[in-house]
């Protein structure tokens, strides 16, 4: 398994002087008083942007609940950003996050910063859906869970094909919610809103 990266590897340093090489390889001055800042500004946005590298998103299953609940628990609209892994441009949207459980319910808010904690790192949307239904099913042990993933995608919008309004829309279906037609019909009825 390949070694997590922590805080301490950030280069930010390295970062901002590739930022300014940057600028040199499309044909502007680093030194110009609108640039001169620029490259320590893009490290420390790369520093939010992927700060998913540093975070465990099973740290936000530590404290959960144990609760004789067996409905579906949704929790749709759940904003988030991420950076395309293939050109390093943001991809945004919304993510739709349903499971069943068995004997344990976690907070709503973790639910949310999971979504962060994966969207915050080089992604793909097909992959990010997957991570976050595939962490949900190991941490919470739930009977089912669907994940949704609706997003925008600037790599496509202002560049390449240059399709503004297009929306790219994942799912990743587990246990009961895949394998069960009525429950399967049920959590894409709740997710769809």
């Amino acid at each position: 398994m390949k070694a997590k990266p922590t805080e301490d590897r950030f280069g930010e340093d390295r970062i901002a002087a590739a930022v300014r090489e940057i600028i040199s390889a499309i044909g502007e001055d680093p030194a110009r008083s609108g640039l001169e800042g620029t490259p320590q500004r893009v490290a420390r946005a790369y520093r939010e942007l992927f700060s998913g590298l540093h975070d465990d998103p099973a740290r936000h299953f530590q404290a959960f609940f144990r609760e004789d609940y067996d409905e579906m628990v949704v929790l749709r609209d759940i904003p988030f950003h991420s950076m395309c892994e293939h050109h390093l441009l943001p991809f945004m949207g919304k993510a739709h996050v349903a499971y069943l459980p068995k004997d344990r319910v976690i907070g709503i808010s973790k639910l949310a910063r999971v979504v962060d904690a994966f969207a915050h790192r080089p992604q793909v949307q097909e992959r990010l859906t997957s991570q976050i239904a595939d962490i949900i099913m190991e941490k919470l042990k739930p009977r089912g869970v669907a994940v949704v993933i609706e997003a925008q995608h600037t790599c496509m919008i202002i560049r390449g094909v240059k399709k503004p309004g297009s929306v790219m829309i994942t799912s990743a279906l587990r246990g009961i919610c895949k394998t069960n037609p009525s429950t399967r019909s049920e959590v894409m009825t709740l997710l769809r809103g």
